[in-house]
């Protein structure tokens, strides 16, 4: 059985629920690094990555805006998996391998309530301004520090123009916290990617943001250009894009790339 063949095979009853006996020979170590937005859906999908292949999988989490300010400044990693835009960039300053880029999973920048409470009518683009005029308070990402959720919002704001209207009543925060901070009630409302609400207990999802201010956050992977375990990365990338995965990526917020 080849490699990939048997990837295929033990990850599928990996994901299913059946445990592959003893799980494989340990064979490389991966070094990945990508965004916040996707922490929920690899905590899953890697304790079955690791248990068919016996690699060891190492992620590190930033901020995307963050992540590749690093990389361009000499940090390497074996798999790299941003948003499609930045890895285009990464692609160019031939940081990542001539194979090239593979998207993965893409994600609505979208609106947290708190889970229980109704659903705040979003349906329609006025609709939204007339939701975010009568809500208590709201908390996104800072635009300042690169959440590209919240630099979404913040240009959508502008275009309602409501931005001075809602200052007084803003939560900032530095990532992924959003939903959080609603599921704790300190915000009536959050802005985020869906894959950041969706995991997140005490939240619900009410929808992504209606209209012509809709941005759907595309992530691409790559392996690394200085990987040393290339073949390992790129049985990562393919058991993230197979159809193993899928379901796990759409159970949390995502749609296959």
């Amino acid at each position: 059985m080849t490699r990939k063949s048997l990837i295929l095979w033990t990850a599928v009853t990996a994901i299913g629920g059946w445990a592959v006996p003893g799980g494989g020979v340990h064979a490389a170590d991966i070094k990945v690094l990508t965004s916040v937005a996707l922490t929920a859906v690899l905590d899953e999908l890697v304790p079955a990555f690791e248990k068919a292949t016996g690699d060891k999988v190492t992620i590190g989490y930033g901020l995307a805006a963050d992540l590749k300010k690093r990389i361009l400044a000499g940090e390497t990693a074996d798999v790299i998996m941003l948003t499609r835009g930045m890895m285009d960039d990464l692609q160019k300053d031939n940081k990542v391998a001539a194979a090239g880029l593979v998207n993965v999973a893409g994600t609505p920048v979208a609106v947290a309530a708190r889970a229980g409470a109704p659903k705040p009518d979003i349906g329609t683009v006025d609709a939204f301004k007339r939701t975010l005029l009568a809500a208590r308070s709201i908390v996104y990402a800072d635009p300042a520090k690169g959440g590209l959720s919240g630099v979404v919002f913040a240009r959508a704001l502008d275009r309602l123009g409501i931005a001075d209207a809602m200052k007084g009543k803003t939560i900032l925060v530095p990532g992924a916290q959003a939903a959080d901070v609603v599921a704790k009630g300190e915000a009536e409302l959050g802005v985020g990617q869906a894959s950041e609400i969706v995991p997140v207990a005490g939240a619900q999802l009410v929808g992504p943001l209606p209209g012509e201010l809709a941005s759907t956050t595309l992530f691409a992977a790559a392996i690394g250009a200085e990987s040393k375990a290339p073949a390992a990365a790129k049985a990562f990338i393919d058991f993230l894009t197979g159809p193993q995965a899928a379901p796990k990526f759409k159970a949390k917020g995502f749609e296959p790339g």
